[in-house]
């Protein structure tokens, strides 16, 4: 007897995926319990610098390589692209992944972190911000009213480390 070979294929797929190890079931998670972890590089928690102390280093030399904590404010609503810290200056700071290598939770906002890369003092474009206006889910009508480039301090991140709510 000739069993068609589409049958056979379909057979084999079936059993394939019957003795496959079974996914973890993340049906009962909340989202709280996805967000915490490291994204990019390991980041240790030593050596961090006051998001105040890093404000004066960028505003004096314009840069700062090192690590800092702080809270999620705001985070790119497309795919976690980029998140936003307030600073004790009053400002928030935008931060990007280095070269988009990794993107943090669509739903990180409100969490601590520990942030490990390099801000530096610069001119924003009024196309760049409208761009980051857009992810963050802006109206068009709130989009066009960014006219004017802005200078402020931007993080670049090689790795992030979000931390359980307290």
């Amino acid at each position: 007897m000739k069993i068609p070979v589409a049958i056979i294929a379909i057979l084999a797929i079936c059993v394939g995926f019957s003795c496959s190890s079974p996914s973890a079931d993340r049906s009962e998670l909340t989202p709280e319990d996805t967000v915490a972890g490291t994204y990019g590089a390991e980041v240790l928690e030593n050596n961090i610098t006051s998001a105040a102390d890093m404000v004066e280093i960028v505003e004096k030399e314009g840069t700062f390589e090192g690590k800092i904590a702080g809270e999620i404010t705001e985070v790119c609503s497309e795919k976690g692209c980029w998140l936003k810290m307030d600073l004790p200056n009053g400002n928030s700071m935008r931060v990007t992944f280095k070269n988009y290598e990794f993107f943090v939770p669509k739903n990180s906002q409100g969490f601590p972190m520990i942030l490990e890369g390099v801000a530096t003092l610069t001119e924003t474009s009024v196309k760049t911000l409208q761009h980051y206006a857009k992810d963050a889910g802006k109206s068009e009508e709130e989009i066009a009213k960014i006219t004017e480039p802005k200078l402020e301090i931007s993080f670049e991140a090689v790795g992030v480390k979000i931390k359980d709510k307290a």
